[in-house]
Order: structure tokens, then sequence, then C-alpha cells
């Protein structure tokens, strides 16, 4: 269990207890009931039934693996709040209400309990739909990231002055090209890996001439990817 969720749930059972204590031992004329008369059960069930909801939609919140996922469940916390506390009040005034008919207790829970749901799942889809999205950008930018990171490495590994001057272009052409990939940009990045690994054979090879010559090639693909990745957008 999430070590936050456990936390949370102390702080949920100490309320909810603190609840049940204030319905069924405070005597009524304190806790300001009709003792299970009227519509009391009504209230009673339907605060449950908010409380129990409240806990499910933390636990959906707080069991996010990391800090953006768990901001953007935030609305599912304080959404399922706001819906317990005014089931809290619609609920307590079943419960206060002596010979409250059932069916107007039922009435007035249910709206407030399903404008609640509503609006958690509405959230709920919200936050699955940016997580998606962020996914989606999260594959896209892989491979030039991935791409940079190799073009950084090779300038450390080559030898000579020369070598580390035309990984250099390359990295600096990389490290500036538009980050967003595109299914049709496929065929073209699969020539950039090809040719890039060429290029790092070439320059731990210490060969100069050959490496020159791929630089040109290589940096002319990914000006060509870049190119065709603006025409996209």
């Amino acid at each position: 269990m999430n070590k936050n969720f456990k936390y949370y749930l102390s702080v949920w059972a100490i309320l909810f207890v603190l609840f049940n204590v204030v319905v069924f031992v405070a005597p009524a004329e304190i806790a300001g009931m009709s003792k299970f008369g009227g519509a009391f059960w009504t209230g009673y069930i339907f605060i449950t039934l908010a409380f129990i909801g409240q806990l499910v939609c933390s636990y959906l919140a707080l069991k996010a693996e990391n800090l953006k996922k768990l901001f953007y469940n935030i609305p599912l916390i304080s959404i399922s709040w706001t819906g317990l506390v005014l089931t809290l009040i619609f609920g307590a005034l079943c419960m206060a209400v002596p010979n409250l008919p059932n069916w107007i207790g039922i009435i007035l829970c249910f709206l407030v309990l399903g404008f609640t749901a509503i609006s958690v799942i509405k959230a709920k889809l919200a936050a699955d739909l940016v997580e998606a999205v962020d996914d989606k950008i999260k594959v896209k930018t892989e491979f030039i990231k991935i791409l940079t990171a190799d073009a950084e490495h090779l300038i450390n590994i080559a030898k000579t002055t020369e070598l580390k001057a035309e990984a250099k272009k390359v990295y600096e052409t990389i490290r500036y090209s538009d980050p967003m990939s595109n299914v049709v940009l496929i065929e073209t990045e699969n020539k950039i890996q090809k040719t890039f690994a060429d290029f790092r054979t070439a320059v731990t090879a210490e060969n100069l001439e050959s490496a020159a010559t791929i630089c040109v090639e290589l940096m002319s693909l990914i000006d060509l990817r870049n190119k065709k990745s603006k025409v996209l957008k």
C-alpha cells in the first residue's frame, strides 16, 4: 500500500469514526437528529457511501507513480471532498428533520451523489487524456533525445581534435533539431540511425576522411528530417 495513502487512510478513518460517534453515541438533542425516524437511515447510508467514494477517489489519486500524475489526479480528491461535505449537509438534514419522507431524502442525496460521481468521472477522464498525451509526446521525442545523448558521448570518446570537431558538428545539428517525431519520418529516421552508426564506427576507428564524408551525409539527412517535420505541423 502506498505510504501516502496509509497516512490519508488514518485521517479518513478518524473522521468516519467521529461521524458515527456523533450519530449513534451522542443524545438526539445534541446530535440534532431524529433518532432512527423519518429519513434517518437514508441520510446515514448516503453519507457512508460518500465517505467510501471519497476514499476510493483518494486511493486512485494517491497511487500515482510520479508527482506529475499525482498532480493530474488532485481534482479527484478535491471534488470527492466537496461531494462528501455536501452529502454531509443534506444527509444530516435528512437525519435531523423529524418524519421527513424517505423519498425526499433519497432525491436530495441522490442529486448530490450523482453530481459528484459525474464530476469525478469527468476529472478522471481528463487526467487519463492528459497522461496519454504526455506518453505520446514522450515516445515522439525519444528518437532525438537518445540520438543527442549518443552524439554527445561520441565527442567525449573522439581521440583527436579533428574527430572531435566532426562529432561536435553532428551533435550541434541533432541538438537543435525538431524534437517531435512522426510516423511519416520513420524511414528518414532509420536512415539517420544507420548513418550515425557508420559515423560512430569511423570516429572510433580514427578514420578522419570517412568521418568527414559521413558527417556531411548525416547532417543532410537530419536537415531533411527537420524540413519534413516542419511541413507536417
